[in-house]
């Protein structure tokens, strides 16, 4: 459900520059009239959660007299181009659905509207603050914290118990220790993570939970460092020792899935709603599998994949957007469709109230289980990669070096170096 981070093509890209150079060049002009309500998209949350929104519009509307709703639910794989044009013609709905790192692209150019304006101190601190955080860039906030997801490390039981191994890793240098154990006395993979661009952006983040700084203030490269190198050089050792999958050059996190599910690799970093679609594909392996906290690093930081509000700027409802953002993202809202979705609330009472639900269910499946151990990273989770422009150039930048490392065309320092030259020089 989750694609936080997704594969650009050229001519998306082409059209961003168009926008952006439009945002610059252009005096914004009058806003276009409307007279059907309040638009609002979602990225591809129909038929599945029809239900849901019909009603919670229907409870606006009546809490609202005079504002209407009209929703419009968009594919993933259309949302961005649809959403830049739109920018550019001015004819954005007036709330949308993104990710703060797409959004983060035109927040820059002050496409969004600016809700420290528009909203109280008391109900931003009614969201978690990392995550709140998360949406902000040079002081202005352009996102309302909506539906999230932690990762978690997902474990075969059974082939732990194979390899005389009693727990899953914690941490990336016991993951080593594990991998070469677990390979040693099965034959198998530990895990499969890519190195894909475009793809996961898992790896870029578990440099920063290595403790790896990746731009600096000024945006420039922060990476070229000892903990730089020494992050280049654990995936690069892993790979040439022979114990992650060839295919991690090649493949994406979907792989990633299929192997785990196929009972190939004993470990899978992927959200708690995962296991749902493990349970229909593959029984027997969701009959074994357990939850685990996320691997992480020297930093102990865990990740969080958020899901955002965004009120477009040349808007003619703002106030009338804000309101109803708010009130899909309200606590009672937050709840209801974070139990159906299978993912997690952003408002801290919202959270509180799922880990007390989850505590109270009598019967303990995997699933929940694997739910408390996601809701319960909420507290210390954070967004690892920061809200900047060309956030995708930098990781396709960081990850072709590293591929490179992987296959000796290059050293490690080299492409740390090479890495770093290039972002910024581009």
């Amino acid at each position: 459900m989750h694609r936080f981070v997704k594969r650009r093509q050229l001519g998306i890209w082409c059209l961003l520059g168009f926008v952006v150079s439009w945002l610059i060049s252009c005096n914004p002009g009058p806003p276009t009239a409307s007279n059907q309500g309040l638009e609002f998209w979602t990225m591809q949350l129909q038929p599945k959660f029809t239900r849901y929104f019909t009603e919670i519009i229907k409870t606006f509307e009546q809490e609202n007299p005079g504002v209407t709703v009209r929703w419009i639910d968009v594919p993933w794989e259309a949302m961005e181009s649809k959403i830049l044009t739109a920018v550019s013609a001015k004819t954005a709905p007036d709330v949308v659905n993104l990710n703060p790192n797409f959004a983060s692209q035109l927040a820059s150019r002050n496409a969004w509207l600016d809700l420290n304006t528009q909203i109280s101190p008391d109900i931003q601190q009614q969201y978690l603050p990392k995550i709140w955080q998360a949406s902000t860039l040079d002081g202005v906030t352009f996102g309302i914290p909506w539906y999230l997801t932690t990762r978690i490390t997902l474990y075969n039981q059974a082939l732990l118990s194979e390899a005389n191994i009693k727990s899953p890793p914690k941490t990336f240098a016991e993951l080593g220790e594990f991998a070469a154990n677990f390979h040693n006395k099965t034959g198998k993979y530990a895990m499969f993570v890519t190195f894909v661009p475009g793809d996961s952006g898992e790896v870029l983040e578990s440099l920063v939970q290595m403790g790896v700084q990746l731009v600096d203030e000024q945006g420039k490269a922060a990476f070229n460092t000892p903990e730089g190198i020494a992050a280049f050089s654990y995936w690069v050792d892993l790979y040439q020792k022979g114990l992650l999958p060839p295919e991690v050059l090649t493949q994406g996190h979907r792989h990633a899935i299929d192997l785990y599910q196929s009972g190939q690799t004993a470990l899978l970093s992927s959200g708690a709603e995962s296991l749902t679609s493990i349970e229909n594909n593959a029984p027997t392996i969701a009959k074994v599998s357990a939850a685990s906290p996320q691997i992480t690093g020297k930093t102990g930081k865990k990740n969080v994949a958020v899901m955002n509000l965004i009120i477009p700027r040349d808007t003619d409802k703002p106030e009338d957007g804000v309101q109803f953002a708010l009130f899909v993202t309200n606590t009672e809202n937050q709840l209801e469709f974070a139990k159906q979705a299978n993912v997690l609330p952003s408002t801290t009472e919202a959270v509180n109230l799922y880990l007390e639900d989850l505590k109270q269910q009598s019967e303990s499946t995997s699933i929940a289980q694997a739910r408390q151990v996601s809701a319960m990273q909420l507290e210390e989770a954070e967004v690892l990669i920061p809200s900047m422009k060309n956030i995708n150039q930098l990781q396709k930048i960081i990850y072709e070096n590293l591929q490179a490392a992987m296959v000796q065309e290059k050293t490690v320092k080299q492409a740390v170096q090479d890495a770093a030259e290039t972002w910024n020089n581009q």
